[in-house]
Protein backbone atom coordinates (compact mmCIF):
# COMPACT_ATOMS: atom_id res chain seq x y z
CA UNK A 1 0.00 0.00 0.00
CA UNK A 2 1.39 3.47 -0.74
CA UNK A 3 1.53 7.21 1.47
CA UNK A 4 -1.73 8.24 0.45
CA UNK A 5 -2.26 11.43 2.38
CA UNK A 6 -0.73 14.10 4.24
CA UNK A 7 -1.39 12.62 7.63
CA UNK A 8 0.81 9.26 6.43
CA UNK A 9 3.57 11.90 5.84
CA UNK A 10 3.10 13.17 9.07
CA UNK A 11 2.84 9.99 10.98
CA UNK A 12 6.06 9.00 9.03
CA UNK A 13 7.92 11.95 10.04
CA UNK A 14 6.86 12.24 13.43
CA UNK A 15 9.33 12.34 16.19
CA UNK A 16 9.42 9.10 16.80
CA UNK A 17 10.69 7.93 13.65
CA UNK A 18 13.23 11.23 13.33
CA UNK A 19 14.63 10.56 16.68
CA UNK A 20 14.81 6.15 16.67
CA UNK A 21 16.29 7.53 13.11
CA UNK A 22 19.04 9.34 14.69
CA UNK A 23 19.79 6.65 17.03
CA UNK A 24 20.35 4.15 15.29
CA UNK A 25 22.52 7.27 12.61
CA UNK A 26 24.58 7.32 16.06
CA UNK A 27 24.80 3.44 16.45
CA UNK A 28 26.01 2.95 12.84
CA UNK A 29 28.87 6.08 13.28
CA UNK A 30 30.68 4.66 16.28
CA UNK A 31 30.69 0.90 14.85
CA UNK A 32 32.75 1.88 11.80
CA UNK A 33 34.60 4.48 13.65
CA UNK A 34 36.54 2.34 15.71
CA UNK A 35 37.68 -0.09 12.95
CA UNK A 36 38.37 3.04 11.25
CA UNK A 37 41.05 4.75 13.86
CA UNK A 38 41.90 1.47 15.51
CA UNK A 39 45.58 2.11 14.35
CA UNK A 40 46.11 5.57 15.24
CA UNK A 41 44.29 5.42 18.78
CA UNK A 42 46.48 2.38 19.29
CA UNK A 43 49.50 3.75 18.41
CA UNK A 44 48.76 6.43 20.78
CA UNK A 45 48.84 4.96 23.40
CA UNK A 46 52.17 2.59 22.59
CA UNK A 47 50.79 -0.26 20.61
CA UNK A 48 53.24 -0.85 17.93
CA UNK A 49 54.09 -3.59 15.50
CA UNK A 50 51.51 -7.05 15.57
CA UNK A 51 50.27 -5.76 18.62
CA UNK A 52 48.58 -3.35 16.49
CA UNK A 53 45.97 -6.57 14.99
CA UNK A 54 46.02 -8.54 18.17
CA UNK A 55 44.82 -5.39 20.58
CA UNK A 56 42.77 -4.57 18.01
CA UNK A 57 40.81 -8.26 17.77
CA UNK A 58 40.83 -8.04 21.57
CA UNK A 59 39.21 -4.80 21.60
CA UNK A 60 36.55 -5.58 18.35
CA UNK A 61 35.84 -8.79 20.80
CA UNK A 62 35.03 -6.84 23.82
CA UNK A 63 32.87 -4.29 21.76
CA UNK A 64 30.63 -7.52 20.76
CA UNK A 65 30.52 -8.71 23.95
CA UNK A 66 29.34 -5.58 25.19
CA UNK A 67 26.77 -5.33 22.28
CA UNK A 68 25.19 -9.33 22.62
CA UNK A 69 25.05 -8.67 26.57
CA UNK A 70 23.55 -5.40 25.97
CA UNK A 71 21.41 -6.64 23.59
CA UNK A 72 19.63 -9.35 26.13
CA UNK A 73 19.87 -6.20 28.89
CA UNK A 74 18.21 -3.57 26.88
CA UNK A 75 15.30 -6.18 24.93
CA UNK A 76 14.43 -7.06 28.89
CA UNK A 77 14.10 -3.86 30.06
CA UNK A 78 12.36 -2.65 26.86
CA UNK A 79 9.62 -4.94 27.66
CA UNK A 80 10.09 -4.48 31.50
CA UNK A 81 10.49 -1.03 31.91
CA UNK A 82 9.15 0.66 28.08
CA UNK A 83 10.87 1.19 24.83
CA UNK A 84 11.43 4.84 25.16
CA UNK A 85 13.06 4.14 29.20
CA UNK A 86 15.86 2.05 26.85
CA UNK A 87 16.09 4.82 23.98
CA UNK A 88 17.14 7.17 26.83
CA UNK A 89 19.15 4.27 28.70
CA UNK A 90 21.34 3.23 26.04
CA UNK A 91 22.12 6.55 24.35
CA UNK A 92 23.12 7.72 27.67
CA UNK A 93 25.92 4.65 28.58
CA UNK A 94 27.06 4.96 24.91
CA UNK A 95 27.86 8.59 25.21
CA UNK A 96 29.50 9.11 28.21
CA UNK A 97 31.69 5.59 27.32
CA UNK A 98 32.31 7.14 23.60
CA UNK A 99 33.88 10.33 25.07
CA UNK A 100 35.95 8.56 27.50
CA UNK A 101 36.95 6.31 24.58
CA UNK A 102 39.55 10.28 23.60
CA UNK A 103 41.51 9.77 27.18
CA UNK A 104 42.22 6.32 27.65
CA UNK A 105 46.06 5.60 28.44
CA UNK A 106 46.29 1.60 28.21
CA UNK A 107 44.55 -1.05 26.35
CA UNK A 108 42.73 -2.49 29.08
CA UNK A 109 40.87 0.83 29.54
CA UNK A 110 40.58 0.99 25.90
CA UNK A 111 38.79 -2.74 26.35
CA UNK A 112 36.80 -1.53 29.24
CA UNK A 113 35.25 1.88 27.33
CA UNK A 114 34.67 -0.24 23.94
CA UNK A 115 32.68 -2.57 26.36
CA UNK A 116 30.31 -0.26 27.45
CA UNK A 117 30.08 1.39 24.13
CA UNK A 118 28.81 -2.09 22.74
CA UNK A 119 26.01 -2.61 25.75
CA UNK A 120 25.15 0.86 25.18
CA UNK A 121 24.47 0.77 21.41
CA UNK A 122 23.24 -2.81 21.48
CA UNK A 123 19.88 -1.31 23.11
CA UNK A 124 19.31 1.41 19.70
CA UNK A 125 17.94 -0.66 16.60
CA UNK A 126 15.86 -3.09 18.62
CA UNK A 127 14.03 -0.53 20.60
CA UNK A 128 13.54 2.08 18.12
CA UNK A 129 12.23 -0.59 15.26
CA UNK A 130 9.79 -1.81 18.53
CA UNK A 131 8.95 1.68 19.11
CA UNK A 132 8.12 2.84 15.54
CA UNK A 133 6.23 -0.71 14.23
CA UNK A 134 4.30 -0.15 17.24
CA UNK A 135 3.18 3.35 17.21
CA UNK A 136 2.72 3.22 13.22
CA UNK A 137 -0.47 2.11 11.43
CA UNK A 138 0.30 -1.40 9.33
CA UNK A 139 -0.07 0.62 6.18
CA UNK A 140 3.31 2.45 7.27
CA UNK A 141 5.24 0.07 9.20
CA UNK A 142 7.77 -0.70 6.42
CA UNK A 143 7.91 2.62 5.32
CA UNK A 144 9.37 3.53 9.11
CA UNK A 145 11.38 0.90 9.61
CA UNK A 146 13.18 1.37 6.52
CA UNK A 147 13.31 5.00 7.11
CA UNK A 148 15.02 4.03 10.63
CA UNK A 149 17.47 1.70 8.67
CA UNK A 150 18.72 3.97 5.91
CA UNK A 151 19.45 7.03 7.69
CA UNK A 152 21.20 4.66 10.37
CA UNK A 153 23.75 3.81 7.73
CA UNK A 154 24.25 6.99 6.55
CA UNK A 155 25.81 7.01 10.22
CA UNK A 156 28.70 4.65 8.86
CA UNK A 157 29.24 6.78 5.67
CA UNK A 158 29.62 10.03 8.17
CA UNK A 159 32.01 7.83 10.46
CA UNK A 160 34.03 7.56 7.27
CA UNK A 161 34.61 10.91 6.00
CA UNK A 162 34.65 12.05 10.38
CA UNK A 163 37.90 9.51 10.46
CA UNK A 164 39.71 10.77 7.72
CA UNK A 165 39.45 14.70 8.95
CA UNK A 166 39.59 14.37 12.11
CA UNK A 167 42.16 12.84 14.93
CA UNK A 168 40.59 9.61 16.62
CA UNK A 169 39.90 11.40 19.75
CA UNK A 170 37.63 14.04 18.55
CA UNK A 171 36.17 11.54 16.21
CA UNK A 172 34.89 9.58 19.26
CA UNK A 173 33.88 12.78 20.92
CA UNK A 174 32.00 13.50 18.29
CA UNK A 175 30.13 10.63 18.66
CA UNK A 176 29.46 11.16 22.13
CA UNK A 177 28.37 14.70 21.98
CA UNK A 178 25.84 13.46 18.97
CA UNK A 179 24.32 10.96 21.61
CA UNK A 180 24.23 13.52 24.55
CA UNK A 181 22.12 16.31 21.92
CA UNK A 182 19.75 12.77 21.21
CA UNK A 183 18.77 12.76 24.52
CA UNK A 184 17.95 16.33 24.23
CA UNK A 185 15.29 15.32 21.34
CA UNK A 186 13.92 12.49 23.15
CA UNK A 187 12.74 13.69 25.82
CA UNK A 188 9.38 14.40 23.24
CA UNK A 189 9.37 11.18 22.22
CA UNK A 190 5.70 9.20 23.45
CA UNK A 191 5.56 5.74 24.88
CA UNK A 192 3.46 3.50 22.17
CA UNK A 193 -0.02 2.73 22.98
CA UNK A 194 0.43 -1.06 22.68
CA UNK A 195 2.80 -1.26 25.16
CA UNK A 196 1.22 1.53 27.71
CA UNK A 197 -1.99 -0.93 27.54
CA UNK A 198 0.28 -3.60 29.22
CA UNK A 199 2.53 -1.65 31.29
CA UNK A 200 0.59 -2.12 34.24
CA UNK A 201 -0.80 -5.86 33.53
CA UNK A 202 0.10 -8.49 35.32
CA UNK A 203 1.40 -10.65 32.63
CA UNK A 204 5.42 -11.66 31.94
CA UNK A 205 6.92 -9.63 30.46
CA UNK A 206 10.63 -9.18 28.54
CA UNK A 207 11.12 -13.12 29.72
CA UNK A 208 14.17 -13.93 27.32
CA UNK A 209 14.49 -17.77 28.69
CA UNK A 210 11.27 -18.10 27.48
CA UNK A 211 12.61 -17.97 24.04
CA UNK A 212 13.96 -21.25 24.87
CA UNK A 213 11.59 -23.18 26.56
CA UNK A 214 8.80 -23.73 23.68
CA UNK A 215 10.47 -25.49 20.33
CA UNK A 216 7.92 -23.00 18.41
CA UNK A 217 9.49 -19.84 19.76
CA UNK A 218 12.50 -21.02 19.71
CA UNK A 219 12.05 -22.01 15.67
CA UNK A 220 11.08 -18.65 15.13
CA UNK A 221 13.32 -16.69 17.04
CA UNK A 222 16.34 -18.52 15.12
CA UNK A 223 14.57 -18.22 11.63
CA UNK A 224 14.61 -14.06 12.44
CA UNK A 225 18.28 -14.47 13.15
CA UNK A 226 19.53 -17.08 10.25
CA UNK A 227 17.86 -15.21 7.45
CA UNK A 228 20.37 -11.91 8.39
CA UNK A 229 23.58 -14.05 8.29
CA UNK A 230 24.47 -13.01 4.31
CA UNK A 231 24.32 -9.65 5.29
CA UNK A 232 27.19 -9.97 7.68
CA UNK A 233 29.02 -12.91 5.29
CA UNK A 234 29.21 -10.01 2.23
CA UNK A 235 30.06 -7.18 5.34
CA UNK A 236 32.39 -9.27 7.67
CA UNK A 237 34.36 -11.37 4.95
CA UNK A 238 33.75 -10.23 1.03
CA UNK A 239 34.13 -6.71 2.33
CA UNK A 240 36.81 -6.40 5.16
CA UNK A 241 39.12 -9.03 3.27
CA UNK A 242 38.16 -6.87 -0.24
CA UNK A 243 41.88 -6.08 -1.03
CA UNK A 244 43.15 -9.50 -0.43
CA UNK A 245 40.21 -10.46 -2.69
CA UNK A 246 41.50 -8.08 -5.00
CA UNK A 247 44.99 -9.60 -5.52
CA UNK A 248 44.10 -13.01 -5.72
CA UNK A 249 41.04 -11.98 -8.62
CA UNK A 250 44.35 -10.03 -10.00
CA UNK A 251 42.63 -6.55 -10.52
CA UNK A 252 44.49 -4.04 -12.57
CA UNK A 253 45.17 -1.95 -9.54
CA UNK A 254 45.09 -2.04 -5.75
CA UNK A 255 41.79 -2.07 -3.44
CA UNK A 256 41.19 -0.05 -0.82
CA UNK A 257 38.83 -1.34 2.03
CA UNK A 258 37.87 2.00 3.56
CA UNK A 259 36.57 2.61 -0.23
CA UNK A 260 34.99 -0.74 -0.50
CA UNK A 261 33.16 -0.51 2.92
CA UNK A 262 31.89 3.24 1.50
CA UNK A 263 30.51 1.97 -1.43
CA UNK A 264 28.84 -1.28 0.43
CA UNK A 265 27.25 1.42 2.67
CA UNK A 266 26.09 3.61 0.45
CA UNK A 267 24.52 0.74 -1.31
CA UNK A 268 22.75 -0.66 1.80
CA UNK A 269 21.20 3.11 2.23
CA UNK A 270 19.42 2.22 -0.83
CA UNK A 271 18.82 -1.69 -0.26
CA UNK A 272 16.78 -0.46 2.91
CA UNK A 273 14.93 2.29 1.22
CA UNK A 274 14.36 -0.32 -1.62
CA UNK A 275 13.44 -3.17 0.21
CA UNK A 276 11.04 -1.35 3.15
CA UNK A 277 9.33 0.45 0.73
CA UNK A 278 8.76 -2.61 -1.53
CA UNK A 279 7.59 -4.55 1.14
CA UNK A 280 4.59 -2.02 1.71
CA UNK A 281 3.91 -1.87 -1.78
CA UNK A 282 3.56 -5.71 -2.82
CA UNK A 283 2.36 -6.16 0.62
CA UNK A 284 4.77 -8.84 1.63
CA UNK A 285 7.63 -9.51 3.74
CA UNK A 286 8.94 -12.56 2.37
CA UNK A 287 8.21 -11.89 -1.19
CA UNK A 288 10.94 -8.86 -0.78
CA UNK A 289 13.66 -10.36 1.24
CA UNK A 290 13.49 -13.92 -1.23
CA UNK A 291 14.16 -11.16 -4.05
CA UNK A 292 17.03 -9.58 -2.15
CA UNK A 293 18.53 -12.93 -1.04
CA UNK A 294 18.19 -14.04 -4.68
CA UNK A 295 20.35 -11.07 -5.81
CA UNK A 296 22.71 -11.43 -3.12
CA UNK A 297 23.57 -15.02 -4.01
CA UNK A 298 23.84 -13.91 -7.83
CA UNK A 299 26.61 -10.96 -7.06
CA UNK A 300 28.48 -12.87 -4.38
CA UNK A 301 29.16 -15.14 -7.54
CA UNK A 302 30.20 -12.24 -9.74
CA UNK A 303 32.53 -11.02 -7.20
CA UNK A 304 34.04 -14.00 -6.49
CA UNK A 305 34.74 -14.48 -10.14
CA UNK A 306 35.65 -11.26 -11.22
CA UNK A 307 39.14 -11.79 -12.25
CA UNK A 308 41.35 -8.95 -14.24
CA UNK A 309 38.81 -6.54 -13.50
CA UNK A 310 39.40 -2.73 -13.00
CA UNK A 311 38.71 -1.05 -9.53
CA UNK A 312 35.70 1.06 -10.45
CA UNK A 313 34.48 -2.16 -11.82
CA UNK A 314 35.23 -3.96 -8.86
CA UNK A 315 33.59 -0.69 -6.30
CA UNK A 316 30.68 -0.67 -8.24
CA UNK A 317 30.12 -4.38 -7.66
CA UNK A 318 30.54 -2.98 -3.78
CA UNK A 319 27.84 -0.99 -4.56
CA UNK A 320 25.58 -3.54 -5.80
CA UNK A 321 26.29 -6.12 -3.50
CA UNK A 322 25.36 -3.28 -0.36
CA UNK A 323 21.90 -2.79 -2.59
CA UNK A 324 21.26 -6.53 -2.66
CA UNK A 325 22.01 -7.15 1.71
CA UNK A 326 19.79 -4.29 2.22
CA UNK A 327 17.09 -6.28 3.42
CA UNK A 328 18.39 -5.37 6.87
CA UNK A 329 15.19 -3.03 7.35
CA UNK A 330 12.45 -5.73 6.64
CA UNK A 331 14.67 -8.62 8.31
CA UNK A 332 14.53 -6.41 11.62
CA UNK A 333 10.88 -5.91 11.01
CA UNK A 334 9.99 -9.07 10.61
CA UNK A 335 11.61 -9.76 13.89
CA UNK A 336 9.49 -7.57 15.43
CA UNK A 337 6.23 -8.68 13.81
CA UNK A 338 7.05 -12.52 14.87
CA UNK A 339 6.65 -11.80 18.63
CA UNK A 340 3.37 -10.60 21.23
CA UNK A 341 3.77 -6.89 23.10
CA UNK A 342 5.07 -8.55 26.43
CA UNK A 343 8.10 -10.02 24.30
CA UNK A 344 8.95 -8.04 20.82
CA UNK A 345 10.96 -5.63 22.60
CA UNK A 346 13.34 -8.46 23.73
CA UNK A 347 13.30 -10.31 20.29
CA UNK A 348 13.57 -7.19 18.34
CA UNK A 349 16.55 -6.31 20.23
CA UNK A 350 18.73 -9.24 20.66
CA UNK A 351 18.26 -10.63 16.68
CA UNK A 352 20.27 -8.02 15.50
CA UNK A 353 22.72 -8.26 17.86
CA UNK A 354 23.04 -12.27 17.74
CA UNK A 355 23.38 -11.54 13.65
CA UNK A 356 26.12 -8.87 14.49
CA UNK A 357 27.67 -11.73 16.84
CA UNK A 358 27.58 -14.46 13.86
CA UNK A 359 29.94 -12.54 12.07
CA UNK A 360 33.14 -14.01 15.00
CA UNK A 361 31.66 -17.82 13.39
CA UNK A 362 31.40 -16.84 10.03
CA UNK A 363 34.85 -14.92 9.86
CA UNK A 364 36.24 -18.08 11.99
CA UNK A 365 35.39 -20.61 9.54
CA UNK A 366 36.17 -18.98 6.30
CA UNK A 367 39.97 -18.62 8.00
CA UNK A 368 39.67 -22.10 8.83
CA UNK A 369 38.96 -23.34 4.98
CA UNK A 370 41.58 -20.95 4.00
CA UNK A 371 44.16 -23.25 5.38
CA UNK A 372 43.08 -25.42 3.45
CA UNK A 373 41.61 -24.07 0.30
CA UNK A 374 42.22 -20.77 -1.45
CA UNK A 375 40.95 -17.42 -0.34
CA UNK A 376 38.01 -17.75 -2.92
CA UNK A 377 36.91 -21.14 -2.43
CA UNK A 378 36.76 -20.55 1.51
CA UNK A 379 34.48 -17.63 0.61
CA UNK A 380 32.44 -19.63 -1.82
CA UNK A 381 31.64 -22.73 0.92
CA UNK A 382 30.79 -19.88 3.74
CA UNK A 383 28.81 -17.79 1.37
CA UNK A 384 26.51 -20.75 0.04
CA UNK A 385 26.22 -22.11 3.62
CA UNK A 386 24.70 -18.84 4.98
CA UNK A 387 22.59 -17.97 2.00
CA UNK A 388 21.47 -21.78 1.74
CA UNK A 389 20.61 -21.15 6.07
CA UNK A 390 19.05 -17.88 4.79
CA UNK A 391 17.07 -18.83 2.35
CA UNK A 392 15.59 -22.63 3.97
CA UNK A 393 14.69 -20.22 7.40
CA UNK A 394 12.22 -17.65 4.99
CA UNK A 395 11.08 -20.62 4.05
CA UNK A 396 9.57 -21.63 6.87
CA UNK A 397 8.88 -18.34 8.31
CA UNK A 398 5.47 -16.97 8.61
CA UNK A 399 4.54 -13.85 6.49
CA UNK A 400 4.18 -11.15 9.02
CA UNK A 401 3.04 -8.13 6.46
CA UNK A 402 -1.10 -8.46 7.47
CA UNK A 403 -0.14 -9.21 11.07
CA UNK A 404 -2.00 -7.51 13.77
CA UNK A 405 1.05 -6.18 16.42
CA UNK A 406 -1.90 -5.89 19.41
CA UNK A 407 -1.85 -9.39 21.24
CA UNK A 408 0.39 -10.98 23.65
CA UNK A 409 2.53 -13.61 23.57
CA UNK A 410 0.73 -16.68 24.88
CA UNK A 411 3.09 -18.87 27.54
CA UNK A 412 1.83 -22.55 27.70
Amino acid sequence: MRIKSSEDVKALFSINVIVSALGYFVDMYDLLLFGIVRVPSLKSIGVEGDALVTTGVYLLNMQMTGMLLGGIIWGILGDKKGRVSVLFGSIFLYSVANIANAFVKTPDMYAIMRFLAGVGLAGELGAAVTLVSETLPQRLRGYGTAIVASVGILGSVTAALVGDFLNWTTAYIVGGCLGFLLLLLRIRMFESGMYSSIKSMNVRKGDFLSLFTSRRRLFRYLQCILIGLPTWFVVGVLITFSPEFGRKLGLTGPISAGSAIMFTYLGLVVGDIASGFGSQIIKSRKKVVYTFLSMTTLLVAVYLYSYGASPAYFYTLCLLIGISIGYWAVFVTIASEQFGTNLRATVTTTVPNFVRGATVPITLSFTALKGHLDIIHSAMIVGAASLLIAFISLYYMEESYHKDLNYLEEYL
